[in-house]
This record gives C-alpha cells, sequence and structure tokens, in this order.
C-alpha cells in the first residue's frame, strides 16, 4: 500500500500503525554550482534507499547533469569539473530519473530546505510537477538528541561534519552527493537509536 494512502497533508500525518523501521525513506543530497536558487543549477544528485533500518547501497541513485552554468569557486568543493568525462544526461532526463527513484518516500537530507528547493527549481523549469513528499531534516533532528541545560551550549547550526564527528562518521566521501547521503544516512539512524533510547517514538514524532 502506498505510503500517501497514509499521508494527509497539513495537521494529520502518517496512520500510528506505520512504523519507522518499515517506512522507505530516500536520503538525499545534491551538489549545485552555488546557493542562489534561481541562478545556480545542479550539478550532481545522490540518494539512496533506507529501509527497516538498512542502508541499500546497492539501490542507490547518482546523477550528474548536463551544464552549461560552472562556477570555479564551488568546485574547488565538490571536484565536478566542467570537463568531467561521463555521460551527462540533460535536466529534464535527470529530473524523470530521480522522481522515479524517489516515488512517495519520505525525503531525508541534511538542511533539507535548501536540496528539495533546488529541486523543485528545477522541476519549475522543466514544467514538471514539485515534489509533495514528506520530508525530514537531519539538522533539526539531531537538535531533538541534545541535553536541555545551562551547561550545555546549543549551536543554532549544526553542519553536516558536525554530525560526523559526533556520531564518528567517515569524512572520506564528503561533498559528493553519493557520499554525503551516505553520511546524512548513517546520522539519521544513529538519531533515531538516541531517541529511542529516550522514550518509544513512532513515525510521527519525528516530523514534531
Amino acid at each position: 500500500m502506498s505510503i500517501f494512502s497514509f499521508w494527509k497533508k497539513e495537521e494529520d500525518l502518517f496512520d500510528e500503525n506505520i512504523t519507522i523501521e518499515e517506512t522507505r525513506f530516500v536520503v538525499l543530497d545534491t551538489e549545485t554550482t552555488g546557493f542562489d536558487y534561481d541562478n545556480d543549477r545542479i550539478l550532481c544528485i545522490g540518494a539512496l534507499v533506507l529501509q527497516n533500518s538498512v542502508i541499500s547501497v546497492q539501490n542507490s541513485f547518482e546523477v550528474y547533469l548536463q551544464q552549461d552554468h560552472y562556477d570555479k569557486s564551488t568546485a574547488q568543493i565538490h571536484g565536478i569539473l566542467k570537463d568531467f568525462i561521463i555521460k551527462r544526461p540533460s535536466e529534464l532526463e535527470a529530473l524523470q530519473q530521480f522522481l522515479d527513484f524517489v516515488g512517495d518516500s519520505v525525503i531525508i537530507a541534511h538542511h533539507t530546505i535548501f536540496d528539495v528547493t533546488m529541486i523543485n527549481k528545477a522541476l519549475e523549469r522543466n514544467n514538471l510537477p514539485q515534489l509533495t513528499n514528506p520530508r525530514l531534516d537531519t539538522a533539526h533532528l539531531y537538535k531533538k538528541t541534545l541535553i536541555k541545560s545551562h551547561l550545555f551550549e546549543r549551536k543554532d547550526h549544526y553542519t553536516l561534519d558536525d554530525l560526523a564527528d559526533k556520531f564518528d562518521i567517515s569524512k572520506k566521501d564528503r561533498h559528493t552527493a553519493l557520499g554525503d547521503a551516505y553520511i546524512t544516512a548513517i546520522a539519521f539512524l544513529k538519531i533515531v537509536k538516541k531517541l529511542k533510547d529516550k522514550k518509544e517514538i513512532n513515525l510521527n514524532q519525528l516530523f514534531k
């Protein structure tokens, strides 16, 4: 049965009988030419399926998009060169492939709003429907695991590097879309475990 048969927009979330384990999550990351939603473009989309507390590496998605827009300064971070020799589909083709992969899964990303907005802007340019998938942000979820105490200084902004350091996750493939998706997936599993250690939680509570 589709997860959207349980998903109701706005105030109603998932049926309480749906567990975190049985939910199909797609953990997502994008590498882009910059941070301007209107003028920058997606270079690469990487995504992994996470279900039953298992990261399905064999069921992964990675696509490099054809690119005219190029920024040398951001290339120093993501390492995607303009003349990178690889078959690249058009933006439209890449988006269609991604939509097939994500389906109606719950999307997870670190600072989800950036990745989803970049993808939605690309979908809009290509006259495709916007992503309406429910989504979770590991930056937000991580804050739920922190102790509330005046002795502990909480930051307003936690990077993916912060989470990788906290949970002792290798950063070998950091700043690649698929590598960052993998780090995010491991961080999500660690966060859920910490939250469950505090009290029993269900899928609905992750969205609160």
